[in-house]
């Protein structure tokens, strides 16, 4: 198991307005080898604040996998894909991990 360091894992929250919108940019990163797997989630609630306005949405959510090293370049061009002005792209380094999954993620680099 890893503890987050060289060969780590990383995770990328983000919601999309629509299937599409996620799908479009799921295999843009995919392409790009920033991310080995996208896990769309389907239809989620979301329930926010924005611009001081209580609000709802239906959207679709992605999870995506990738290597530590490839996190922060992974945000960012997700961020300039996402159809949102200001989307909300979360990312973080994950504290354990099977090697083999390690493995498959490290297979990322080049």
């Amino acid at each position: 198991m890893s503890n987050g360091g060289p060969n780590a894992g990383a995770m990328i929250w983000c919601p999309f307005p629509d299937e599409n919108s996620a799908r479009a940019v799921a295999v843009k990163v995919l392409d790009e080898r920033l991310v080995a797997c996208a896990n769309m989630l389907g239809s989620i609630t979301s329930l926010y604040v924005w611009q001081g306005t209580q609000s709802q949405a239906e959207e679709t959510g992605v999870l995506f996998k990738t290597d530590a090293a490839l996190l922060d370049r992974a945000v960012q061009r997700i961020g300039e894909l996402h159809p949102y002005d200001a989307a909300a792209v979360l990312g973080w380094h994950c504290q354990a991990a099977a090697p083999a999954t390690l493995a498959w993620l490290a297979d990322l680099q080049p």
